[in-house]
């Protein structure tokens, strides 16, 4: 499947189990990881990141992302499993 089939480019989010699922969450989420996993950034930066991935899981978890793919932080891990 391809992206453009799942969420055309006039369709920006879809409704999965009562979770809405907006195009861009997946790639967010991903971004986000980043930063509070980045001992460097700025307290204020991880915070934000923190709020923002924790904010998306019930939107990642609807897509099962975390049925196919593995956290590798072990941090990171533990703050999707707290939440």
């Amino acid at each position: 499947m391809k992206a453009h089939e799942l969420l055309p480019d006039h369709v920006n989010q879809w409704d999965l189990d009562g979770v809405t699922v907006r195009k861009g969450t997946v790639g967010a989420f991903l971004v986000n990881a980043r930063i509070w996993c980045d001992r460097d950034a700025s307290e204020q930066s991880r915070g934000e990141a923190e709020r923002d991935i924790v904010d998306a899981l019930p939107a990642l978890r609807a897509l099962g992302i975390f049925d196919v793919m593995d956290v590798r932080d072990a941090a990171l891990r533990g703050l999707i499993g707290a939440h």
